[in-house]
């Protein structure tokens, strides 16, 4: 009988080739063998993570001895670029950063902790962004309004807010840019979401009789909404959450909503058609708004805000200085 070997030499650095065997006994072996080998660099991962830890304690320290913030984006944008260069394209970049951004997190938490102010409740596409800036060992704190969050900021009830700013099908987002006029806070990073927006609802499709959103998504929706529900009446909410929570409230009614597929899971909905943005690549950049000045990373935007008096022709001025003004830069 003719005898498969599966590497007897295999160890967690070295794991074995893959071989075919028809024997279920010798499968079950070397299925054995490799959740063992899994097991022991596991023990391994966590032991570095333990040591990882301790060095966090120490910069930790160091940062408060110097008053220094805990949150250094630019330190962040240097350590994911050279992981991803170590990575070498074997995980895939999102899994490798999603991985660290917890690792991140948890760092923030050893040096003393992060207050995050959002617009929530949860399940808005601003506490998606906050999740993915910050991740899960961070307070996140849902404000009820964008001036609420950029008044816990300046307040100090929260080291940091995260904000919408634009939106790739529907631009700037006013509200938010009306409050950066009269606000000492400044951008200190930048986080760009990929916006897919889901039906969600709690009675079947052909029921739908009204749609709850919040203005941004029915903007981002509008040529989906009249190719599928052209009759259906549109309602404003403060956010997707709470378009959410009204679908539910008013199932009866006909009621559906337009928003994060989150919501559907927090809320019990059903979600009745994924991607119904306009738009497939549907973005929005949020800002980090605080009090630090943050340091050039090498890759970096410059946000300006002018103001100027409404008089003939200063609108033109102001875009020819400005263009002037990045040119000379360029060249420099």
């Amino acid at each position: 009988m003719e005898t498969t070997h599966h590497g007897e030499d295999a160890s967690p650095d070295n794991p074995p080739r893959q071989q075919k065997s028809g024997n279920t006994d010798e499968q079950t072996i070397a299925l054995t063998k490799a959740r063992l080998a899994i097991d022991e660099v596991d023990a391994r991962i966590v032991e570095l993570l333990k040591k990882r830890a301790e060095w966090v304690h120490e910069v930790g320290r160091i940062k408060k001895e110097k008053n220094s913030p805990i949150f250094v984006p630019e330190r962040e944008t240097v350590l994911l670029n050279k992981l991803n260069r170590l990575n070498a394209g074997v995980l895939p970049e999102a899994s490798l950063q999603a991985i660290y951004r917890e690792i991140i997190s948890c760092s923030f938490f050893l040096e003393g902790g992060l207050t995050i102010a959002y617009l929530g409740p949860k399940g808005t596409w601003s506490h998606q962004a906050a999740l993915k800036q910050f991740g899960k060992s961070c307070e996140l704190i849902p404000c009820q309004s964008f001036k609420d969050v950029f008044d816990m900021v300046d307040r100090g009830k929260a080291q940091y807010g995260v904000v919408p700013v634009e939106n790739s099908s529907e631009g700037s987002v006013t509200a938010v840019m009306d409050l950066f006029v009269t606000s000492p806070l400044k951008i200190c990073a930048q986080i760009n979401l990929n916006i897919r927006n889901s039906l969600m609802a709690d009675i079947p499709r052909e029921h739908i009789r009204i749609l709850y959103s919040h203005p941004q998504v029915l903007g981002q929706t509008r040529n989906w909404i009249q190719r599928h529900f052209p009759n259906a009446e549109l309602v404003e909410t403060s956010s997707t959450t709470k378009a959410s929570i009204l679908a539910k409230e008013n199932a009866a009614m006909g009621a559906a909503s337009l928003g994060c597929p989150l919501a559907a899971e927090l809320f019990g909905l059903n979600i009745l058609e994924e991607d119904v943005q306009d738009q497939s690549c549907n973005t929005t950049r949020f800002a980090v708004i605080g009090r630090q000045e943050t340091q050039p990373s090498g890759r970096d935007r410059t946000s300006l805000l002018i103001r100027i008096q409404h008089k003939p022709d200063n609108r033109r001025r102001t875009i020819y200085v400005g263009r002037l003004y990045i040119i000379k830069h360029e060249h420099i």
